[in-house]
């Protein structure tokens, strides 16, 4: 069984959803369950992936390898190491989470709604897992399609915009990723194993042409500035579970590309090209943290936070230290967890007020307790207090470039500043002061399935805050392995 973990971890969700679609949108109770069924048993399958994980050893695990295109020498091969492991049970937690936040606030095509979102985990898992170069593409694209669909039929009143421009610019910037892949295939002669095409000798000025290939791809879907457009519009047109599954999920997929494709095929020019990719994730963290203190609406000030946060992972991958990059992946995961558990906190509010302005707010602490007391939890978290999750990966990305430059990291740690900046505004404005209107002293606070997602989020926040080490543990090795690779030139 532990040989077919990662097959299951990508299947159950996407095959389990046929029943949820079959099930129909008459049948609600119905399609509810099921759908929580199914996220669960794919959380579960992802379990033995972390307990049967050996920390130890820097390679590949749980390795599934089977011919599927013979003609091409494309296989149907998955593998993961301390670096992809902790995504696949990220994805599938947060894909428990957003069944739950949909169980009522969804009326109209609850079934597809609740189907495209096992579908979408389901292939998130193939990307994080897959080490084929064209079953990592296909993954790749393919996840695409229920994220459009999700905004494009559940979003707000410029759904269709949002969706057909989150759609444009990741596919667009997809297309060179795929120019690169074809290009190591002709090098590798005729191989698209991933793991090959790190052992290849190739000259500075094709790895530089590779790099801005896989870069221009990567870093729309991180999104890096200047390519992050589409992401506010997306999340502010995005149902709940849309921007919960963007935020916690879609955006590490670029970050992933940087560590599993960038550092470990071109080594020599990711190392020339680190200058760039740090003055890009400096940009994003300063300049996106003082264009999320103006924002009027919860989630675009959010949605700007994730940028500025992603800033960091970027610029951790680029100092090239054991510190930088491993913060930079408990980042992820983090972010994973706060933002996923603030854009749930804006749900819980919009399907109360049916409003996402802060101005529409006011006092919410005085009719919403509970649920007052744990959205400002998760704001501290987001910006970076000590003992939250948010802390750990920020302190070991700043060490890290400290380490690397002391004003690399004075910069980098104004994002500490602005973070605390731009949270506690709103949340002073949110939730403190008196009660703002009629229409917030008639909320009802937090319902029983309410407090349970939240709370599980809060767990998972607070015990990654106070007890980091089960997953700097897991990706040591991996990353260990990876910083020797790429210091090690093939020129």
């Amino acid at each position: 069984m532990n040989q077919q973990l990662l097959s299951l971890a990508i299947w159950v969700p996407i095959l389990g959803a046929l029943p949820v679609f079959w099930a129909g949108s008459d049948r609600r109770c119905l399609v509810r369950w099921l759908a929580l069924a199914v996220a669960v048993a794919g959380f579960l399958v992802t379990i033995p992936l972390y307990t049967g994980f050996d920390p130890k050893i820097a390679g590949m695990q749980f390795v599934e390898q089977a011919p599927w295109i013979p003609r091409f020498n494309v296989q149907y091969f998955l593998g993961v190491d301390g670096i992809s492991m902790p995504f696949i049970l990220l994805n599938a937690f947060i894909t428990v989470m957003v069944v739950l936040a949909g169980w009522e606030v969804i009326e109209e095509k609850q079934a597809q709604y609740m189907g495209a979102f096992l579908v979408m985990s389901g292939l998130m898992n193939g990307i994080f897992s897959a080490l084929d170069g064209v079953l990592f593409y296909v993954f790749f694209e393919a996840s695409l399609i229920p994220m459009y669909i999700i905004i494009g039929v559940w979003g707000g009143p410029n759904r269709v915009y949002a969706a057909i421009k989150f759609f444009l610019y990741t596919l667009l910037g997809s297309l060179l990723m795929l120019v690169a892949l074809l290009w190591l295939f002709l090098e590798s002669r005729g191989s698209f194993n991933i793991l090959d095409w790190q052992q290849l000798q190739i000259g500075m000025k094709p790895q530089i042409l590779i790099f801005i290939a896989f870069l221009v791809s990567f870093a729309v879907k991180v999104p890096m500035w200047p390519v992050h457009t589409w992401l506010p519009d997306a999340h502010v047109e995005a149902p709940t579970g849309g921007s919960v599954v963007l935020a916690a999920i879609a955006l590490k997929l670029g970050a992933y590309g940087f560590v599993r494709f960038s550092l470990p095929i071109v080594p020599d020019a990711a190392h020339y090209m680190a200058n760039f990719m740090i003055t890009l994730s400096l940009i994003a963290v300063v300049y996106i943290g003082f264009v999320a203190l103006v924002q009027t609406d919860m989630k675009k000030l959010i949605a700007y936070s994730s940028i500025s946060h992603m800033g960091f992972v970027t610029l951790g991958f680029f100092i090239f230290n054991q510190l930088g990059i491993e913060g930079a992946l408990v980042q992820m995961i983090s972010h994973g967890f706060v933002s996923g558990a603030m854009f749930l906190c804006v749900g819980v509010m919009y399907d109360r007020v049916h409003s996402r302005q802060i101005a529409d707010y006011g006092g919410v602490v005085h009719t919403m307790p509970k649920f007052a007391a744990l959205f400002v939890f998760f704001a501290m978290a987001n910006s970076g207090l000590p003992a939250t999750s948010g802390f750990v990966g920020e302190f070991m990305v700043i060490l890290g470039a400290i380490k690397a430059n002391f004003w690399l990291g004075f910069l980098a740690a104004t994002t500490l500043i602005l973070g605390a900046a731009y949270t506690l505004w709103m949340i002073k404005r949110v939730v403190y002061g008196p009660v703002g209107n009629h229409h917030v002293a008639e909320m009802q606070d937090i319902s029983g399935r309410e407090f349970l997602f939240l709370a599980l989020l809060a767990l998972c926040v607070l015990g990654m805050g106070l007890y980091p080490f089960p997953f700097t543990e897991v990706m040591h090795a991996s990353v260990d392995n990876l910083l020797k690779h790429v210091a090690v030139s093939k020129l």
